[in-house]
Formats: structure tokens, C-alpha cells, sequence
């Protein structure tokens, strides 16, 4: 059922692409512009979290520190996000993104939880790792690097920080909970950013249509990711990580048939070569 729950997610996830994609092409990708999207998926999200969570009111300390350290989490990836990509072109700021959103949580499973390193993870790590490498194109700029590692590092850290909180033994609110207080943190975080240190800087008034897309991108994203929280409690991250990875590549390739930009031959071999890694990490029995 929690591996149903995973492919889930990915989902849920790729559609996130999807609508971010939509939502940049009608406001641009300035910084304030992406502080204003966080602000109102955040806000979009709390909504469906509390919806979920039955209106019931949690809150303790260490979930708090968890929710918080996770807000500002986000806010420091999509700075490195906007910086790195002024030096890089996209795959290779793809590659260093999801491969430091499978590796970390996954080395941090094994090292610090327990988490047994079997024949199926490290085949499955050497499948997804050899289709990310496919996707890095000649003639990337080489400034920045303090940025690649941010990007890789942050990202990763999302997973961390959720494997923490799952695993931790002090006393933390329910998945919701603790979903509920890192929107509500990236809410104020966002409105305090927008109206003090970029109040005067110009930026695309928002329209109805962009406002939508940033909600209903806040709903999926924080049902997404109480998805994979609820189900790190019942599956090692050294798994979880790998599926996603890989799941979400699958499926952002998909989604993008149907648009203008298709896949070329080299993405799609990239991602064949991903969802072979996924279905041995099923089929291999140790």
C-alpha cells in the first residue's frame, strides 16, 4: 500500500512541474515573482492540510523547529536554484537537483537509521545515477559552484529533514501537523521577504489565472508531500528516494508529449534507463 502511496506522489509531483512551467511562462522567473508563487502555494496548501487534518489544531516544539528549518530549507534552494541557473543550463542543474534528492536521504537511511544496503538499492542507485549522467549536455559554464553544491545539498535536505522528523523520538505532531506548520512558516517567511525586501522591486502583477495555478500548485505539492512523510514511517528512505527520483523523471518525460517541447532520443533512453533501475529494485530479492 506505502509503495502505492510513493508512485502516488511522483504523480502528484510531475504535475507540480507541469504547473510551474505554466505559471513561468505567464509571470516570468524573477526572484520576487518566485517568493510571490511560494507565498500563495503556501497558503494554498495550508488550506488542504488543514482540510485533512480534520481542522484540528497541533503544535509542539520540536515540530515547530522541524517546520521551520524546512521553510527556510525551501527559501534557500530556490535562491541557489535562481543563481546556479544563471551559470548552467537546465540538465545540469537537473542532474545536481535530483541526484542530491536521492543520495542524501538515502546515505542518511543507511548511515544514521539502520537502513541496510542491498544488492537491489545499489543496483538501483547505478541504474538511476548512470540515467541522470546521460542528461548533461557539452558547453556548461563553470562558474558558480558553490551554487551546484547548494542545489544538490538543499534539495537533498528536504528528504533529510523529513526522515528526521519521522524517526525522531520526541514528542512531534501527526505528518499533517507538521506539513501545516512548515506552510504556515514559508507563508510568513514569504510575506515578510515580499514586503520588506522586495517591495520596490518591479515584478508582473499577479492575474487570476496565475493565482489559480500557484494554489492548486500549494494543494498537490503539500498532498504530495504528506504522502511521502506518512509513508517514510513504513518504508526505508533508501527506497523511497530512489523511487521518486526516478518516478518523477518517467513522468515528467511523459507529460512533456504532450506538449511543444518533446523528449529527444537521448531523454528518452535516460529515462528507460531509470525505470529499469526502479523495476529492479523491486525484482531483486536481496
Amino acid at each position: 500500500m506505502y509503495y502505492g502511496l510513493i508512485i502516488l506522489s511522483v504523480i502528484m509531483l510531475s504535475s507540480c512541474f507541469a504547473l510551474n512551467d505554466v505559471h513561468r511562462k505567464i509571470q516570468g522567473s524573477s526572484i520576487k515573482v518566485s517568493i510571490r508563487y511560494s507565498a500563495i502555494s503556501s497558503l494554498g496548501g495550508l488550506v488542504a492540510l488543514i482540510v485533512l487534518n480534520g481542522f484540528k489544531p497541533e503544535f509542539t516544539f520540536f515540530t515547530f523547529i522541524m517546520a521551520l528549518l524546512t521553510a527556510i530549507n525551501g527559501f534557500a534552494f530556490t535562491f541557489c536554484t535562481f543563481r546556479a541557473l544563471g551559470n548552467i543550463n537546465l540538465s545540469l542543474y537537473s542532474l545536481f537537483s535530483m541526484l542530491g534528492g536521492m543520495a542524501l536521504p538515502s546515505v542518511v537511511g543507511l548511515v544514521f537509521y539502520g537502513e541496510k544496503l542491498t544488492l537491489a538499492k545499489a543496483v538501483c542507485y547505478i541504474f538511476i545515477i548512470t540515467s541522470l549522467l546521460l542528461t548533461v549536455q557539452k558547453g556548461e559554464k563553470k562558474k558558480g559552484t558553490l551554487f551546484y553544491i547548494g542545489i544538490f545539498t538543499l534539495n537533498g535536505m528536504s528528504g533529510v529533514l523529513n526522515k528526521i522528523f519521522t524517526a525522531a523520538p520526541f514528542k512531534k505532531t501527526s505528518a499533517a501537523g507538521y506539513l501545516i506548520l512548515a506552510a504556515i512558516s514559508t507563508f510568513v517567511i514569504a510575506i515578510i521577504l515580499l514586503l520588506v525586501f522586495f517591495r520596490k522591486i518591479e515584478a508582473p502583477k499577479p492575474t487570476p489565472l496565475s493565482i489559480t495555478i500557484s494554489s492548486v500548485n500549494g494543494i498537490v505539492n503539500k498532498l504530495a508531500n504528506f504522502v511521502l512523510v506518512l509513508a517514510l514511517a513504513h518504508v526505508d528512505a533508501s527506497v523511497q528516494y530512489p523511487m521518486v527520483t526516478g518516478g518523477v523523471m518517467i513522468m515528467s518525460t511523459i507529460i512533456c508529449f504532450f506538449g511543444k517541447n518533446k523528449p529527444s532520443k537521448k531523454e528518452i533512453l535516460s529515462v528507460f534507463i531509470a525505470f529499469i533501475g526502479l523495476l529492479l529494485l523491486f525484482l531483486i530479492p536481496v
